[in-house]
């Protein structure tokens, strides 16, 4: 065993030193992936002489423990081998991955000249440069409802998500955390099944699997040979040296009843959506830099291999993939699209690009693209001046003492002689502040633009406040840049944040009357006061869920051009701002949390494992349903209204930059807000497979039918007519001519029962369906037809919904969405 881990590090030590080397010689070499004619193993359906067919039906594992799936995958990367090897010298070029499994090709790192040379080999089919993927960065489970309706359904939470494994292709994980333990009173029985494999920690040489996780394994050969990588920053394991990871994993699948404590404060117990399920970590996204698809696509592709039932990506591009035609064909999501075949659901963050139109990073049918929202929970407190005068602002900290007001005391009033004003208004360094001024009273600061660029932090104030001994303190947001989100940040001690600027205007007056100065602006005397209120207890809202301001809005894209695709973007709501989750105490991603080991934070990224988790307690109760089943049932059962009973509203910009609510469309929440204890009993289905999706790909004009066969082994099927054909549980016609009829096909997953077939539609579209009623013995599948036509041209989308309302209770909804045109 120790002869095994010495030649591995040492493999890995020759791997860097290559690395390097060719970095030397070659510094305008980059990363591509490469796809080559010939199979994958999911869709090699045989013909080569000497291997045996490996491909599955839509929706099957993949053996991988199989002697015809290793002989055959052997074949393909000696391939990839020799390819390369007939073209180049050795050292040359540095072959990254051979990916063998769900696309056929391999990622090398080579010069611009000689990936041109590969462009035009004969058997190779594309040539795309890598490009960098980003992170998409308690009491969710009550809001949602899981521990009295969901949970005990199968079991209760210590066996909700039992035997699901759900991997996370992130930035890791802290496995020492409570969240991610295997517990003595419940422990996690082995899982043979999964076959992935497990680091062990280069410093404890102890391994990062536990039962509860049941896979670790980092992925940074591309982010090394592009220079991008630093093992004393990034960690060469599955460590998460950023959080981000740590976060994601313990919202889907972390321990219940984890007590969240920060600063000495319980703010509740952490449960992840699915608690018993297992956890398989793919570390392939780094704290400075994010990642590189070249190492997130073999991430996937092990995870595929390994056998997770479930992929968490809170991982998207920057901006659509310049070097492809289209969205929907890349190696990314090539690689998901097989991931899908393989029967494993996958849900991904829509990105943070709100609310701005066409912000989305998550675009293909076969994955659940996940936007974000607020729930029901609010931190708020206030700060109360010597006039009277109450202000609002934010802070998660205990009250000063009640009844009793402090004296406030400016940092740029305190300075020591030796100091500057310019860089101390923010209150990041006690040691150029006058303790004796300070001790005792209420340290106003300013809230400069080091806290909008990450380099000073609430949580670095209140350790100012309390090395000089201030009672509490005060943040004043002077001038707040447009965009600019204030989140609540505990603090250990009695301290504020007054986003609003007004409000921070009238603080500042109030300060300047009461203190009176000499003729140079010395102050002689501070005579303001206040107090500061408790900001531990949470608000909560009925005006919840609504789309946080963030979240990446609709209407999908098709290309790089921004023209709008015939499908539906987002697909689904889940909470997604200030989710507490697990930490990891080494993390850097948040100033405000360095050291803790939990952390309160926000994005898409925080969304997307709600999503999977919630997919594994369906996935648990109904183990046969395909992908698109389990993304069915969540997207047909979801609310559109809030819990006041009416519709959802979106966090959107009024004309200032201020933030306004509007009424919510589909590009805002997909189907709407997540309703898990629905979804486990959807009533129908809208089922799709593999060739499905293809149909899709075919039939979206500008696709070339050469090469979606070059990423789908498959020729082009236009049985479809058109993308929005496609059987999604969604309705999208972006240019709606006269005319035009749509086709869905729904499968009864429950007893027999009748729907009645509801549709509405704005005014400039008109909706009909055909038929109106239909009854479904269990088990059966029916067809019905959905008719748009133009009223009026608006030059604006419209939206509807389809409502199939059965006679045992059930309820599917679907949205629609239309653009009307004359021609």
């Amino acid at each position: 065993m120790t002869t095994t881990t010495t030649m591995m590090i040492n493999v890995e030590h020759m791997f860097m030193l290559l690395v390097l080397f060719g970095s030397l010689i070659f510094a305008k070499s980059e990363v591509y992936i490469v796809t080559v004619e010939g199979e994958p193993v999911i869709s090699y359906r045989g013909g080569v002489d000497g291997f045996e067919a490996t491909a599955v039906d839509t929706d099957q594992k993949l053996d991988v423990t199989s002697d015809s799936v290793a002989s055959y995958s052997q074949h393909l990367e000696t391939r990839h081998d020799a390819l390369l090897e007939s073209l180049f010298k050795d050292e040359t070029y540095t072959k990254v991955y051979s990916y063998k499994h769900l696309i056929n090709g391999f990622a090398v790192h080579m010069s611009p000249e000689q990936a041109e040379t590969l462009r035009r080999a004969p058997g190779v089919k594309s040539v795309d440069r890598d490009w960098k993927v980003r992170k998409l960065t308690t009491h969710t489970p009550q809001f949602l409802g899981l521990p009295t309706g969901v949970w005990p359904t199968g079991g209760g939470f210590d066996r909700a998500g039992e035997d699901i494994v759900i991997g996370f292709v992130d930035s890791g994980i802290f496995p020492h955390h409570p969240s991610f333990q295997n517990t003595i009173t419940e422990p996690y029985e082995p899982l043979s099944r999964y076959r992935g494999k497990c680091e062990n920690d280069p410093e404890t040489k102890r391994s990062f699997c536990n039962g509860k996780i049941v896979g670790a394994q980092h992925f940074a050969k591309a982010a090394t040979v592009s220079g991008a990588f630093n093992p004393e920053i990034d960690f060469a394991s599955p460590l998460d040296g950023d959080g981000h990871g740590s976060h994601t994993a313990a919202i889907a699948a972390g321990n219940n009843g984890v007590p969240v404590r920060v600063h000495g404060y319980e703010y509740g117990r952490a449960s992840g959506m699915a608690p018993r399920a297992r956890i398989a970590v793919y570390k392939a996204l780094y704290r400075l830099f994010g990642g590189f698809v070249a190492d997130v696509v073999a991430a996937i592709e092990q995870a595929v291999h390994d056998g997770v039932d479930i992929l968490n990506l809170s991982v998207g591009p920057n901006s659509p993939p310049a070097t492809t035609r289209t969205t929907f064909l890349n190696p990314f999501d090539a690689a998901l699209l097989s991931a899908v075949k393989a029967g494993v659901f996958v849900a991904q963050a829509a990105g943070n690009g709100g609310p701005f139109a066409k912000t989305m990073v998550s675009y293909s049918p076969w994955i659940a693209s996940v936007a974000a929202a607020v729930d029901d929970r609010r931190y708020k407190n206030h700060l109360t001046l010597g006039n009277g005068k109450i202000l609002a602002g934010i802070g998660m900290s205990p009250a000063t003492r009640m009844d009793q007001k402090y004296t406030l005391v400016a940092a740029n009033d305190v300075l020591l002689d030796s100091s500057g004003k310019s860089t101390t208004a923010d209150c990041q360094r006690p040691e150029v502040l006058n303790k004796n001024l300070v001790k005792g009273n209420i340290l106003l600061c300013g809230y400069s633009f080091n806290f909008v660029i990450g380099t000073a932090s609430m949580a670095k104030v209140a350790n100012t406040a309390k090395a000089l001994g201030a009672v509490g303190f005060v943040l004043a947001v002077e001038n707040a840049s447009p965009g600019t989100k204030f989140d609540p940040v505990p603090v250990g001690m009695p301290g504020i944040l007054i986003t609003d600027v007004s409000k921070s205007s009238e603080l500042i007056d109030y300060y300047n009357v009461s203190t009176t100065r000499d003729w140079t602006g010395r102050v002689k005397s501070f005579k303001a006061v206040g107090s500061i209120g408790n900001g531990l207890e949470p608000v909560l809202h009925k005006s919840a869920p609504m789309v946080a301001l963030f979240s990446a809005r609709g209407p999908n894209i098709k290309d790089y051009s921004f023209r709008d695709a015939d499908l539906l973007k987002p697909d689904i709501l889940a909470p997604g701002s200030l989710i507490w989750a697990s930490w990891s105490p080494n993390g850097t991603d948040e100033a405000n949390y360095i050291g803790e080991h939990f952390a309160m934070i926000s994005g898409t990224s925080m969304a997307a494992p709600h999503i999977a988790g919630i997919a594994a307690l369906v996935k648990q109760k109904h183990p046969r349903w395909s992908p698109a089943a389990i993304k069915s049932a969540l997207m047909t059962t979801t609310n559109t209204l809030d819990r006041g009973a009416r519709p959802i509203l979106a966090q959107q910009y009024s004309g200032s930059e201020s933030i306004t609510f509007v009424q919510a469309t589909p590009f805002d929440y997909g189907s709407g807000h997540v309703n898990p204890r629905a979804a486990l009993d959807p009533g129908l289905i809208f089922d799709a497979g593999y060739e499905d999706y293809i149909g899709f790909l075919c039939t979206t004009p500008g696709l070339d039918s050469h090469e979606i066969r070059n990423y789908t082994h498959l020729p082009c099927n236009y049985t479809l007519g058109h993308p929005y054909n496609l059987n999604s549980p969604s309705i999208t016609v972006s240019h709606l001519v006269r005319t035009q009829t749509v086709t869905r096909t729904v499968t009864n997953v429950d007893e027999e029962e009748t729907y009645k077939i509801i549709a509405r539609m704005s005014p400039a579209v008109a909706i009909e369906t055909s038929p109106q009623v239909m009854t479904l013995k269990p088990g059966e599948s029916r067809k019905f037809t959905v008719a748009l036509t133009v009223r009026s041209v608006t030059g604006t989308y419209s939206f509807g919904e389809v409502l199939l309302k059965g006679n045992r209770g059930h309820k599917v909804r679907i949205p629609v969405v239309a653009m009307g045109y004359d021609r």
